[in-house]
């Protein structure tokens, strides 16, 4: 690829290295890309080119003078419009907060600032990371660059259409029933959710919350394991933070693993095209690597009960207060999700987490010979960006947004580590990612699978369509 916008942050970091090329040099190529791509898609929502030139400017003046090289020196990089970042417009895609201006970066934009990353501005999401379709009455919607009147997912997915149009060299994410995976497998990225801890932030609302967690997203695995080694480590602020960060480097498999293969993840319904390509190209190459594949399928049906009321728990404590006072500036997702939780029980809640101990003994039997776990990361592939969610699937009506989100987050549920890695398109061009799953702090098995698959068959080289319309230089 010729479009150094378009390079693994890996491979920028070398050409930086090098002096082939400046991090002022790559900042305006991401402008340039940035303007011509960014009408069509609507991932970036919140600029500031003028400090981050001063940041590019600053970086190279390190380089020249022989200063340390941070891990992520130079790159342009964007932050998900939930996280904080001093002094520029950060809304969380909320019309109460359409325009505040933080004071403070959040932990994980403090840690890649601190890196060496130039940040440049914002990525859309919905409403509070409300739903897995990204969009808001503040900014609009995002759409996908692979098809521009699809949906990118979300609710990271301004982050995962700004990664698949070379806008970002890495990006924050963030991951309660799928906003990590979702949007990486509509827009051919990586999206890691980690283990509770691994990834700490700041502020929160709760610092012992254990189904949410910020994670990385990138264009390569090795990518994202970088950003990885970045976020994550032990904080005094966070109470369930890891002591010690993640290695920068690749895992190494210690030999071939023993996978499971999920079609529908315990009985969901799947569309066919996403069934398709993994068994077309996501299970042959599992074996063709020389591990050993056998189907499986977990019984995950009380997450769905479980999560449902957890979520609405957490919901109710963040956003009671609000519904009560600025309910006409809230969105029917945002106000579904708090109503729900405000009517929960002490009994409801107290059986939730009975439901959610079951799952997770579940999870941890069926793991006693397995290594990783193999299913889809969506019910459906990337729908037609003007609905709000699909309301069938294989002819099965799917009652509400959540319900079509299931192959996340029954996962996120168990508090296992999970990915979506690219694993192919339809013939229609639209992408398909694989979600590979381990028990929790195993993020070494899925990452080092996930490379190995990404080596055999590099689909994330695939030119995005808005990179080939003739809307930004081309990418190959």
């Amino acid at each position: 690829m010729t479009d150094p916008t378009r390079w693994s942050a890996v491979a920028q970091l070398s050409a930086l290295a090098r002096g082939e090329l400046s991090a002022g040099e790559l900042l305006a190529e991401t402008r340039a890309v940035h303007d011509a791509v960014n009408p069509r898609i609507n991932a970036v929502v919140t600029t500031d080119f003028d400090r981050a030139e001063q940041a590019a400017r600053a970086s190279d003046q390190r380089r020249s003078a022989g200063q340390p090289v941070r891990p992520l020196e130079g790159l342009p990089v964007l932050v998900k419009d939930l996280e904080d970042v001093a002094g520029v417009r950060t809304t969380y895609g909320s019309l109460l907060h359409a325009d505040h201006v933080p004071a403070g970066d959040a932990l994980v934009v403090a840690r890649m600032r601190a890196a060496g990353a130039v940040i440049y501005g914002k990525t859309n999401t919905p409403e509070w990371g409300t739903g897995s379709h990204t969009y808001n009455r503040v900014f609009g919607t995002t759409t996908n660059p692979y098809a521009p009147t699809r949906s990118v997912g979300g609710s990271s997915g301004g982050s995962a259409a700004a990664l698949a149009a070379g806008l970002s060299s890495v990006a924050d994410g963030s991951d309660m029933g799928g906003s990590l995976r979702n949007p990486a497998a509509f827009c051919n990225v990586v999206g890691l959710r980690p283990s509770i801890g691994r990834v700490p932030d700041w502020p929160v609302g709760d610092s012992w919350d254990t189904l949410s967690t910020c994670g990385p997203m990138a264009r390569t695995v090795a990518d994202a394991v970088l950003l990885l080694s970045v976020l994550s480590g032990a904080d005094d602020r966070a109470p369930l933070a890891f002591p010690d960060a993640f290695p920068a480097r690749l895992p190494e498999l210690p030999g071939p693993l023993r996978i499971g293969w999920s079609r529908t993840l315990g009985g969901l319904d799947i569309e066919a095209g996403i069934t398709e390509v993994l068994d077309g190209q996501g299970r042959p190459g599992l074996v063709e690597l020389g591990h050993g594949v056998r189907d499986v399928e977990p019984d995950l049906a009380e997450a769905d009960p479980a999560f449902r009321t957890l979520r609405g728990l957490e919901f109710a404590r963040k956003f009671g207060a609000s519904l009560e006072t600025h309910r006409d500036q809230l969105g029917p997702e945002l106000i579904e999700n708090t109503e729900s939780g405000l009517r929960l029980t002490v009994g409801e809640v107290n059986q939730a987490i009975d439901r959610r101990q079951r799952v997770y003994e579940g999870m941890m039997r069926l793991f006693a010979d397995l290594d990783v776990l193999a299913a889809p990361v969506t019910t459906a592939l990337p729908f037609d960006a003007s609905t709000t969610w699909p309301r069938m699937i294989n002819g099965v009506p799917q009652r509400d947004y959540l319900d079509w989100m299931r192959a996340c987050w029954r996962v996120s549920l168990t508090g296992f580590t999970a990915l979506s890695v690219p694993c192919g398109f339809t013939p229609d061009g639209l992408p398909v990612g694989l979600q590979l799953i381990a028990p929790p702090r195993r993020e070494d098995l899925i990452l080092g699978l996930a490379a190995q698959l990404e080596n055999r068959n590099p689909v994330w080289r695939q030119t995005p369509e808005v990179r080939t319309a003739g809307t930004g230089r081309s990418s190959s």
